[in-house]
């Protein structure tokens, strides 16, 4: 599995994500660029330019049509996918630590901003039109996730219009999105949660967290299963056809002294989503990874690293005969 190294960033990736077709991924990095590129080939077919601070967090509806972006800019943005041009902009109070649509139909977007600058951590969600001029600025909701809890990092819809937060002090956190009423919570990790990923059908989802696990969680907040490892994970991704996640972290990049992979534990590692068994791993970082996307068919995965390079992989055939179960798809 020979992957195709990407470029297009000077700083350190926050964010891959292929579309739902998966011809396309997107990435977003702290360098404010917003990129799309080929995934066949890894080709470079565009930026979004408008953002002028750190890209923390983006979304793709299922068209492809449209992007929604959050920045440290303090704002949120609405693009058109297909012609790079802004379509509506959120001015925020703080950094916009996460934004994203509502699945399937992508008319409703939860925008949560950080704790900071004296301002508290906010979801707003607001109301997505296919005319993008009739966009109300009024939300449907606000909700403050940090006054029972600790600041969202990140926010996921689930089902039935509700949107799953992780936050700062390694609580999960569960929300009724329309009337702002915390659903449930619970401490899963004793770190901060820095990702979380839902299954293709919503049933249940993965946490990744600085306390060097990644965790899947059902609907209620219970733990189905708890992978470990020996450093901070900061992404974790379930794939679709087979029962395999991978995560990526490494070190702190303030920890680190040395640009060898090796000594870093940069690697993307691979376990039985049942087994909790680990059975591979994919070099190639010399940094961090802060962040993997694996592709909607399950044909491969995206990697990018702290270090500001992106890792397109396309699994080999010797991956889809691989059964660490004889159940194994």
């Amino acid at each position: 599995m020979r992957p195709i190294i990407l470029g297009g960033h000077e700083r350190p990736l926050t964010r891959v994500k292929y579309n739902r077709d998966g011809d396309l991924m997107f990435s977003a990095g702290k360098d404010a660029r917003f990129n799309v590129w080929s995934t066949t080939d890894g080709e470079l077919l565009g930026s979004y330019d408008g953002h002028s601070g750190v890209i923390y967090d983006f979304d793709v509806n299922p068209e492809s049509t449209r992007l929604i972006s959050g920045s440290a800019d303090l704002t949120a943005r609405l693009w058109d996918a297909r012609t790079g041009k802004v379509l509506n902009k959120w001015d925020a109070n703080s950094p916009v630590r996460s934004v994203a649509f509502v699945p399937k139909t992508a008319d409703m977007a939860v925008i949560v901003t950080d704790k900071k600058m004296g301002q508290p951590c906010t979801a707003i969600i607001v109301e997505i039109k296919a005319d993008a001029s009739q966009i109300q600025e009024k939300p449907l909701s606000i909700f403050f996730p940090d006054v029972s809890l600790s600041p969202a990092t990140i926010a996921r819809w689930g089902p039935e219009n509700t949107v799953y937060m992780g936050h700062e002090n390694g609580t999960v956190s569960c929300w009724d999105a329309l009337n702002g009423e915390v659903i449930a919570s619970k401490k899963i990790h004793s770190g901060p949660v820095m990702d979380l990923q839902f299954s293709e059908d919503l049933t249940h989802f993965i946490t990744a967290s600085k306390d060097m696990s990644a965790r899947i969680l059902d609907l209620k907040l219970n733990l189905v299963k708890a992978y470990k490892t020996e450093r901070p994970i900061n992404s974790a991704a379930m794939c679709p056809i087979k029962e395999h996640i991978i995560v990526g972290g490494g070190q702190d990049a303030s920890q680190v002294t040395t640009t060898s992979a090796k000594s870093g534990k940069f690697e993307a590692r691979l376990f039985h989503k049942i087994l909790g068994q680990e059975f591979a791993r994919v070099k190639g970082h010399f940094g961090p990874i802060n962040t993997i996307a694996v592709h909607p068919d399950g044909t491969g995965f995206t990697s990018g690293g702290e270090e500001g390079f992106i890792r397109l992989h396309h699994f080999d055939a010797d991956y889809f005969k691989f059964k660490l179960d004889p159940r194994d798809p």
